[in-house]
């Protein structure tokens, strides 16, 4: 029995119909019963999906013909008991994944009743060597009629098809490059329609032994950046219009055909390059190279059929860099230190779809060049202007436009002068302007950056002022402002505390120390120089002629409604340091009186003694009214007591009309004598 089923390889698509036939009276005559039963159990599973997509086994007798009893003796009891004995075989099946059906297939087609035989009439024959597309030529035999003719190929292990033929004629190509090199056979299976089978020829073992182009040389020569093997490393040339691009190249095939090159720089295409004496290269120049990229590409071809193809990446760039905005950090262009840094020479460099960017210079007198190295460039510069140029060159040497960046260095703070502050008093509506003048003549005054505070102090003294806790800004801007308040009348003999910050525009800067203007009561009481005196300087001592007048006019520089104490008071001129001053007499003006902000005032006064006596008028000598100007509240007079043989009792001390009258005539006369003695 093991001879007559040796292997059985068993697929989803082909164990039912292999089972089929052997399950046929004619199939099964020749063999024992036990194999009978066991080849249609098979069947049953089978068709049931229980041996599963792929199963092949290899029966032997001895194990076989023992399950065979065991099953014998269990269909006795129970139809499923024959199942579960068919599995027990199937535990000693070992896989494999064969595409054939090597034996059953050999059996069927011996036992076919079709007369059709197949004819390879192209080969291939045993050992034949096949390359590149190899056409299929097939006839047949016998009086059957063919209505399909499948065409697949084996390496032993696999089966892949070729095509389908459905009709004459029985011709088509094998394209051998789609499969590995190696040795296969073709297997034609033609379907006979007269009986309804297949008829199935296998042709002899030949070989598959392509040779694919292998290009070892594709080269732009004399470039002058790059190597062109990718887009980001192109091979760049900056040529003129008119000049050459030199490409070579090379391959290895046992059949070369030829080499063709495109998508170079236009217009136009280089020739084919082949024949039995190929050029291996081109020269090509087209006498209007454009600027730009391109990627040429070679394209090898054997006369198998088969090509390959490599590209080349490459560049024209006559054009220099472009510079964009250089940063130098400022944006007033002026510095207050001799160092500056300025960024953007590389990031800032646009070479558009050139070469790229091989350096940034820079200089200073646009003479002498220094490369820099990075985005950054740093530069030492005395105070004053300067003048930097700045140029990029790519990687083929194209220099682009000059760039001029001005820079201007001050590194000295600005020059105080002082503060400009208005007077405020009490009385005071409004703001009060206030001023700090500084002077720079290199970048000058920052006006915007420059600023004024203030605050307000009890004692004008400290760095903070105490009543205000904090500094305030002002009203305006820049060193020229204003201080507002709504009242300033609170604000009496308090101190008005400013200080100011001072910034040049290249940023050189300094803050003063704070000053102090103290804000003074407006009201102010004063005597009228011209019209306060006494009638007479010299008198005679005692009660009845030494009685002199003293007239005072107080004067206030605004309405004034309250009382005021007004006080004459004498002394000795030559007292000593102890001696103090004597009331006269003192008076108190009513409310109201000075309401027309003057008022006329009258004292006697007796010299006592022969002397000089000091006279003196005081205004609020108690200091209870709080004024502007306190130092300006007293006058001072002075009057003589003489003795009766020192001086002529003559009030204001005039001579008689008489006695000027006779002087008069005197003097006439004198002058009249003159005149005569002069003719």
């Amino acid at each position: 029995m093991a001879t007559i089923v040796s292997k059985i390889t068993v697929r989803k698509v082909a164990v039912l119909p292999a089972i089929n036939y052997w399950t046929t009276e004619e199939a099964l005559e020749p063999i024992s019963k036990e194999y009978q039963i066991l080849v249609k159990s098979a069947q049953y599973l089978a068709r049931h999906e229980i041996i599963g997509t792929k199963l092949a086994f290899r029966c032997n007798s001895r194990v076989a013909f023992k399950a065979y009893r065991l099953c014998v003796g269990l269909m006795r009891a129970s139809s499923k008991a024959v199942l579960l004995c068919l599995l027990l075989v199937f535990t000693t099946v070992n896989y494999s994944d064969h595409n054939t059906v090597d034996t059953l297939n050999q059996n069927f087609i011996a036992k076919s009743t079709s007369d059709v035989g197949i004819i390879f009439n192209d080969g291939p024959d045993s050992g034949d060597s096949l390359t590149g597309a190899v056409p299929l030529t097939f006839s047949f035999t016998g009086t059957g009629t063919v209505t399909s003719l499948i065409i697949e190929i084996s390496d032993g292990t696999v089966l892949n098809n070729i095509a389908t033929i459905t009709s004459s004629p029985w011709v088509t190509f094998f394209d051998t490059t789609a499969f590995s090199n190696g040795t296969y056979t073709i297997r034609a299976t033609a379907y006979d329609s007269t009986v309804s089978e297949n008829v199935i020829q296998e042709s002899p073992s030949f070989n598959i032994d392509n040779q694919i182009p292998i290009i070892t040389e594709f080269n732009v020569l004399n470039s002058e950046y790059g190597t062109g093997l990718t887009p980001a490393d192109r091979a760049w040339f900056s040529i003129a219009p008119t000049d050459t691009l030199q490409f070579t190249w090379n391959a290895a095939d046992d059949d070369l055909k030829e080499a063709t090159l495109t998508n170079v720089p236009g217009p136009g295409t280089p020739a084919i390059d082949g024949g039995n004496n190929p050029n291996y290269g081109w020269d090509w120049t087209s006498g209007d190279f454009d600027e730009g990229t391109w990627n040429p590409r070679l394209s090898v071809y054997d006369y198998s059929g088969y090509s390959v193809t490599e590209t080349l990446f490459i560049g024209i760039d006559r054009t220099g860099p472009t510079i964009g905005t250089i940063s130098t950090g400022s944006s007033s262009g002026w510095f207050s230190s001799p160092t500056i840094t300025l960024s953007g020479l590389i990031n800032s460099v646009d070479d558009g779809q050139g070469s790229g960017l091989a350096l940034t210079e820079v200089s200073l007198d646009s003479t002498t060049w220094n490369p820099a190295t990075g985005d950054t460039y740093e530069l030492t510069l005395t105070d004053g202007l300067h003048t930097i140029s700045i140029r990029a060159t790519d990687n083929v040497g194209n220099i682009g436009n000059m760039v001029d960046v001005t820079v201007q260095i001050d590194t000295e703070a600005p020059i105080s002068s002082g503060w400009v502050v208005d007077e405020i008093t009490t009385s005071l509506v409004g703001a009060a302007s206030v001023e700090y003048v500084a002077i720079d003549a290199n970048s000058g005054i920052d006006s915007s950056n420059s600023f004024i505070e203030y605050g307000f102090d009890s004692n004008g003294f400290g760095q903070t002022p105490d009543l205000s806790g904090s500094w305030q800004s002002t009203m305006g801007s820049g060193l020229d402002s204003i201080v507002a308040q709504s009242s300033w009348a609170t604000k009496a003999r308090q101190y008005l505390m400013l200080r100011a910050t001072v910034n040049d525009v290249a940023g050189n800067s300094f803050q003063t120390e704070p000053v102090f203007f103290q804000i003074l009561p407006s009201l102010d009481f004063q005597w009228n120089i011209t019209e306060t005196n006494i009638d007479k300087l010299v008198v005679k001592p005692g009660e009845e002629s030494g009685n002199i007048t003293v007239t005072g006019l107080l004067e206030v520089n605004e309405n004034y409604g309250g009382s005021v104490t007004i006080r004459l008071e004498s002394a000795p001129a030559d007292r000593t340091a102890g001696v103090s001053w004597n009331v006269i007499e003192s008076k108190t003006l009513e409310p109201g009186s000075l309401t027309d902000m003057e008022e006329l005032l009258i004292w006697e006064y007796v010299v006592p003694n022969q002397g000089q006596y000091d006279l003196r008028l005081i205004i609020d000598p108690d200091n209870v009214i709080d004024e502007y100007n306190e130092n300006n509240n007293a006058n001072y007079m002075v009057v003589t007591g003489a003795s009766v043989s020192g001086i002529i009792n003559a009030p204001s001390f005039m001579p008689s009309i008489g006695v000027i009258l006779m002087c008069g005539l005197a003097i006439s006369l004198f002058l009249r004598i003159q005149e005569i003695e002069k003719k």
